[in-house]
């Protein structure tokens, strides 16, 4: 087969993957009219449409769909047997793709990556933020990371931070005018700050736990956020009371610009976890990036 034609075949899987000619030609370093001639082209070559384009969406059509399935798995088979080439050279190389939460970023990868990448040169990381739970393996991540709980059960895990709790905080300037909730149950009366679960679209229902039993508060108040360091800035600002991981509040409970409160309700949560699929066991750059996160206690 031509060089071109594998070219133009390659083309195709990205922008059938992609659902989109932008988001495809960013990936592959094109032009997005120049992506577009390129599929026009093959599918005048093939006679018969591949892509159903609206200005929406772009979508296979049936005849798309068989291709993309009959050579989707090939590209992806001679992608990762070039990435297993790495293993000949003396030191890890290649780009690693790592989705994950904007608190897991900040406050366990982050800490982590920047006294490992001095050392590793050719290897690059990319963090991309993902607050929900998202398929790395369609979105073709190399990992993603998610609490132990909420680990699939056809992926490779392995504990990359410590349990952790959430912690109920709020602003001197909030306490001055509200009394300090005695019991998860008086937080109804106050004014909380909300965060919007990205999966369910629903804010968070505040957990507790009290005898082991666990105590569920669906709490209000004037503002919310999908982002839990715009929660952090709320409660700063005094906008009322956050629900908080704990890593994250205490330098500002130490300075006294938050106080704690309903400290022995708060349950200890199974830690972070990386977690991906088994062929990626073959990279070395990945392997490394791995080693350097892993939790020891």
């Amino acid at each position: 087969m031509a060089r071109e034609n594998i070219n133009d075949l390659m083309a195709f899987v990205a922008v059938a993957r992609e659902r989109s000619f932008t988001r495809a030609a960013a990936k592959s370093g094109v032009s997005q009219s120049a992506l577009s001639h390129t599929i026009r082209q093959l599918e005048t070559r093939l006679g018969v449409r591949l892509l159903t384009r609206t200005t929406r969406a772009v979508s296979p059509t049936e005849a798309g769909e068989r291709l993309l399935e009959g050579i989707g798995p090939h590209f992806d088979e001679i992608e990762m047997q070039v990435d297993a080439l790495s293993a000949l050279r003396d030191k890890p190389t290649g780009t690693i793709r790592i989705a994950a939460s904007d608190y897991a970023i900040r406050h366990v990868l982050w800490p982590k990556l920047r006294e490992f990448l001095p050392d590793y040169p050719d290897v690059k990381i990319e963090l991309a933020l993902d607050n929900g739970l998202t398929d790395i393996v369609t979105e073709r991540y190399d990992a993603g990371v998610r609490m132990g709980e909420h680990l699939a059960k056809d992926m490779i895990s392995a504990r990359i931070g410590p349990d952790f709790c959430l912690a109920v905080v709020g602003a001197p300037s909030y306490f001055a005018n509200h009394p300090e909730p005695l019991h998860p149950q008086d937080l109804v009366d106050h004014r909380c700050i909300n965060f919007r679960l990205p999966t369910s679209g629903a804010f968070y229902v505040w957990e507790f736990e009290e005898d082991g039993r666990e105590l569920r508060i669906r709490v209000d108040g004037q503002v919310g956020f999908n982002n839990i360091f715009d929660v952090l800035d709320a409660a700063l600002d005094g906008f009322g009371l956050a629900y908080i991981p704990e890593d994250i509040i205490l330098p500002y409970v130490e300075d006294g610009r938050l106080r704690r409160a309903l400290r022995k309700y708060s349950p200890h949560w199974d830690g972070f976890h990386l977690y991906y699929p088994s062929r990626r066991q073959s990279s070395p750059a990945f392997l490394a990036v791995l080693d350097a996160l892993r939790y020891r206690r």
